[in-house]
């Protein structure tokens, strides 16, 4: 572990399976700012701080997010079939459909935020904006409580060694590097 600039401890690469959980807070705090946003834009619509939230949980799922289904679908879930978890097969697909239906509400979402970001007076759609959360939330649960204790329970040191210099790639690091996304 290496300590930010920022002073908060961030896993490296040779600890994947814990920067993916720590993906997973990430993800939770941007669910958090898109809630503060929907309560914040009836009162002050696309004033300074809504055109900051807006674009931070732009930032992030734009780019951070998309690493991250890609370190679980490219590399995570085919290690996990590999090595002949239980049932597999059928959490990839659906944890794969979660992502292909979050990609979608994104989607639909985003533009939304662009305005806002613009500082255009622009109304969320509240329903959007909960079902994407919503859906990350229940996600992200299932992942922490079923799928890592699963992937820490049965992949070995070359497993995540793989695993780790996949998702330092992905992001053009070295595996040692602190993990930002």
């Amino acid at each position: 572990m290496t300590r930010s600039l920022l002073g908060a401890v961030a896993p490296g690469f040779n600890r994947p399976l814990d920067v993916l959980e720590a993906c997973h807070e990430r993800i939770t705090r941007q669910c958090d700012t898109l809630e503060k946003l929907l309560a914040h834009l009836p009162a002050h619509g696309s004033d300074d701080q809504a055109q900051h939230a807006a674009r931070a949980v732009m930032t992030y799922f734009d780019t951070a997010a998309v690493h991250h289904h890609d370190d679980e679908e490219r590399n995570l879930f085919p290690l996990l079939e590999q090595v002949g978890a239980p049932g597999a097969c059928d959490l990839v697909e659906t944890l794969t459909l979660e992502h292909d239906e979050l990609a979608l509400l994104w989607q639909r979402l985003r533009p939304a935020l662009q305005e806002i970001e613009r500082g255009m007076v622009t109304p969320l759609d509240e329903g959007l904006a909960r079902r994407f959360v919503a859906l990350h939330r229940s996600h992200l649960e299932f992942e922490n409580t079923r799928v890592l204790p699963l992937a820490r329970q049965l992949l070995g040191r070359a497993e995540i060694e793989r695993l780790g210099r996949a998702m330092a790639a992905r992001r053009a690091l070295r595996p040692a590097q602190d993990e930002r996304t």
